[in-house]
């Protein structure tokens, strides 16, 4: 197809799915599930991390973390004790184990000590680099800076080792992303949507080059900037609203 036919094609797609049925059986209905901004950012931030394989069983498992944190995450983090901590270790969803939780909930404690929210650390350091792909790879040093086991490094993606970073660009889609939806909650106003980078997986990654939106065969970050830089071409104020559009080519079988 030729290009205003491919852009007729995204924008049927995101209006079809950037809608607020999208949110129930999604990850996002994790935060959405609150109303304070920090029980937003942590509970999606969590929610974010476990964010692959079957959408299904990610929301039951987050939704089981939030349970975990009697469902009150900004207060968890903030006041969890010793003890408190210690019922983490029962917690597992795949790879993600007990341990991986607590040291999760004490880097994002550190995050908040330090820079008064997780929001706060994108958009200081945003404001002093100007450039999203330096404030991931700040993020990951910072919340990795104090103690943990070295198990969970593996559930935050490296952007300095080239991973696409997919849950962490979902994340800042979620906090960063505004329109009048209703699904992104586009809390982080200091930061411009057109900075912002695709979430992209393996599905989003082979729908991207079936509609010749991607041609790097790897689903690193160099096919991450590849691919929004693409979609930058249909709007360069909002490329990643056809997040909704490449999932939703997905669901409808575009590649069948």
């Amino acid at each position: 197809m030729d290009k205003e036919e491919l852009r007729d094609l995204l924008e049927h797609l995101h209006d079809k799915y950037n809608r607020k049925e999208f949110i129930e059986p999604d990850p996002i209905s994790i935060p959405h599930s609150f109303s304070d901004k920090a029980d937003r950012e942590i509970s999606g931030f969590l929610a974010a991390t476990i964010a692959w394989g079957n959408r299904k069983a990610i929301v039951k498992s987050a939704r089981r973390m939030m349970q975990y944190m009697d469902n009150a995450p900004a207060d968890f983090v903030k006041n969890a004790s010793s003890r408190d901590l210690a019922t983490l270790q029962s917690y597992v969803h795949r790879t993600f184990n007990g341990q991986d939780f607590t040291d999760f909930v004490m880097g994002i404690r550190h995050i908040t000590t330090q820079w008064g929210g997780i929001g706060d650390f994108f958009e200081k350091n945003y404001a002093q680099t100007q450039d999203l792909t330096q404030v991931i790879s700040l993020f990951r040093k910072e919340f990795f800076s104090c103690t943990h086991n070295p198990h969970c490094e593996k559930h935050l993606s490296s952007i300095d080792k080239g991973a696409a970073c997919k849950r962490i660009n979902m994340y800042l889609r979620w906090f960063v992303r505004h329109d009048n939806r209703g699904v992104d909650f586009g809390l982080w106003k200091t930061i411009p949507m057109s900075a912002l980078y695709l979430p992209l997986d393996v599905h989003v990654g082979n729908m991207g080059r079936a509609l010749g939106l991607l041609v790097r065969k790897q689903n690193d970050w160099k096919a991450t900037e590849e691919i929004t830089r693409s979609l930058r071409e249909f709007n360069a104020d909002d490329p990643v609203r056809y997040d909704y559009s490449l999932f939703g080519a997905g669901i409808d079988g575009y590649l069948k």
